[in-house]
């Protein structure tokens, strides 16, 4: 090869790798959500915007403070479950989600997730059915952006009752996910 082919191939490839910097790149919806109906038919599940948190804090300063505020959303920490089941209902994602941004504006900040069953099943089905509920609320907010490291997820199963009575309003409030921070446990 000559020098001046080399000198106009170099001068060619140069141009290219110059032309493919500049291009702008197109912007990407994002990807669709379903869930699906008690007959199995796909829905789309439309996106609902977060409501602001305020994570100043109040008397004292610390950002930890909005979590003991009862008129801070941050202050409800469960979400409960339906019989058998493990998905967040869609009325418990606005809590999941201010929980993750929190989480997100405070890296300091660590939760433990206590997934919990009501006494109906064994004791191994019900650690298990626990352990499935409190990885939900972990997966919900490792997908909101919340590090891994920030979370625990755990199985107390049937031994932490929030009711001990034999009913199904009792087992309704023992079918949840507790959310602690730092402190708290």
């Amino acid at each position: 090869m000559g020098a001046k082919f080399k000198a106009v191939l170099t001068a060619i490839v140069a141009a290219g790798v110059l032309a493919a910097c500049a291009t702008t790149p197109e912007e990407q919806a994002p990807a669709g959500v379903e869930g699906r109906k008690p007959g199995g038919e796909p829905t789309a599940v439309k996106p609902q915007p977060v409501k602001p948190v305020d994570v100043t804090g109040k008397p004292s300063g610390s950002p930890f403070a909005v979590l003991k505020d009862p008129n801070n959303i941050l202050s409800k920490r469960s979400v409960y479950f339906d019989f058998d089941k493990f998905d967040v209902k869609e009325q418990y994602r606005p809590l999941v989600e201010a929980h993750a941004k929190f989480l997100r504006e405070n890296p300091s900040a660590k939760m433990l997730i206590q997934g919990n069953a009501d006494e109906r099943g064994s004791r191994e089905y019900n650690v298990g059915l626990g352990q499935r509920r409190s990885d939900a609320v972990k997966k919900m907010l490792q997908l909101l952006g919340v590090k891994d490291n920030q979370m625990e997820a755990v199985s107390l199963g049937e031994e932490k009752p929030a009711c001990t009575e034999h009913g199904e309003d009792c087992y309704a409030k023992n079918r949840r996910d507790d959310m602690l921070y730092n402190g708290e446990y």
